[in-house]
């Protein structure tokens, strides 16, 4: 079964062509990162434009890598949400378009779900040994942290398409945070990668910042740390290099505290084995250090999707596709973007 898959539900164009869900046979992505850096910011007007650009010619290398004719496609899937709704519909429409052409199946798949399904991936070099229920490694019931720039959520998947929403942030994403500090402080867009960076070369016992929430359910919120800086900053006289490495380190740590904890607590609490990362945040460092280093003492197992799989991807939509499709769940093509989509 291999099936066509389209990722644009963001400022990322993305085509992939993944077999019986778990082998990637071919991944391109094109970043609009440069276009919206001087912005310090996505602008959806500009991600939308750049879509309708690029998007048949990232579709056109996804088939050629994936040595594999368009009409020997036996699927196509393609995000409908959540993200910005005019990028959304270029990928959505192109597919449907494509799904229509070919009288193919069409699948439209979530976009944190597919997140989700990062992990079930096996990026090249293929190793049989890592497979395990049909991934990498992850097994069934596990707890999911969903991170990126819009979401910030802990999932308990039962089973493939059964989900439970344990928490979700109730103010920014941490992605979201992520980007502000970085762009209060000057430090340049996407805030992430950056401030990851830099922390490696600060103290992040510097500066004491508020765990918020920490030992409350299941809920997230980053507001208030985000303040904290801001007002942290506005004391002072001066700061020199230093001292901005020191709160970007002092805020990433207080951040990943915050997401670690929760997790596995949820982990704990519903007495589950397996600890799943997701979304483009779990491409973070010290997240990822920190997860590996708690589950290991609480004797939890952990799948982390490698670095590339964690942004977004058009791999991991026609994962959950593949799933999806085996239940017998296709789509209507008249099926519209939803931009504020839910698991």
């Amino acid at each position: 079964m291999k099936i066509l898959a389209i990722e644009t539900s963001c400022d990322e164009t993305s085509a992939s062509v993944v077999e019986n869900g778990k082998h990637i046979l071919s991944s391109v992505v094109a970043s609009q990162v440069e276009f919206h850096q001087k912005y310090g910011g996505i602008v959806p007007e500009v991600a939308s434009r750049k879509h309708i650009e690029v998007i048949a010619a990232v579709v056109k290398q996804a088939l050629e890598e994936a040595k594999i004719p368009l009409k020997k496609i036996d699927a196509v899937a393609s995000t409908y949400g959540p993200g910005l709704v005019g990028s959304l519909i270029v990928g959505l429409s192109y597919a449907k378009a494509i799904a229509f052409a070919l009288k193919k199946p069409f699948i439209a798949v979530n976009h944190i779900e597919g997140h989700i399904y990062a992990n079930f991936l096996n990026s090249p070099p293929f190793s049989p040994s890592l497979i395990k229920r049909g991934g990498r490694g992850v097994s069934f019931p596990f707890i999911c942290l969903v991170v990126s720039g819009g979401h910030t959520q802990l999932i308990l998947v039962k089973d493939h398409g059964k989900y439970e929403t344990l928490g979700r942030t109730r103010d920014d994403a941490a992605g979201e945070a992520f980007d502000k500090v970085a762009r209060f402080l000057g430090i340049g867009y996407p805030g992430g990668p950056i401030i990851d960076k830099m922390a490696k070369e600060g103290d992040a016992a510097a500066i004491d910042f508020p765990r918020a929430m920490i030992d409350e359910g299941y809920d997230f919120s980053f507001s208030g740390l985000k303040t904290a800086i801001v007002n942290y900053v506005k004391k002072l006289r001066t700061m020199n290099d230093e001292l901005r490495t020191n709160i970007v380190a002092s805020f990433q740590q207080a951040a990943v505290d915050i997401l670690v904890e929760k997790t596995i607590r949820a982990a704990k609490n519903r007495k589950v084995k397996w600890i799943a990362l997701a979304g483009g945040v779990s491409a973070n460092s010290r997240l990822r250090t920190d997860l590996r280093s708690r589950a290991d003492k609480e004797g939890l197992s952990v799948s982390i999707p490698p670095i590339w799989l964690c942004t977004d991807n058009a791999a991991m939509i026609g994962c959950a596709a593949y799933y999806l499709l085996k239940k017998g769940k296709k789509s209507n093509l008249d099926i519209e973007a939803v931009s504020t989509l839910r698991i």
